[in-house]
């Protein structure tokens, strides 16, 4: 996960509406059912799911009424501990 990544994609879900993250998250996890995808590739696309689904998250705390950059720092805190686990 990248979070000036993750940022982009939650001041876009502010912007726009959350529903077109969530109908290409869709897109992406229909891809990954390709046979023919190679293992980079599926890593590619796991990468953008994983990106796409830490956006929509801190869009929820942003929501609940956490400041963005609150919100980031929490976020990857508990990606960070979740893989350190």
């Amino acid at each position: 996960m990248k979070l000036p990544v993750i940022k982009h994609l939650t001041n876009f879900i502010q912007e726009n509406d959350q529903d077109y993250v969530l109908e290409t998250i869709d897109t992406l996890e229909a891809l990954t059912e390709v046979s023919s995808l190679k293992d980079e590739e599926l890593d590619v696309i796991g990468e953008l799911i994983s990106n796409l689904y830490g956006a929509v998250e801190v869009d929820k705390m942003i929501k609940d009424g956490t400041p963005q950059k609150e919100a980031l720092n929490t976020f990857m805190k508990r990606v960070l501990g979740a893989i350190d686990a």
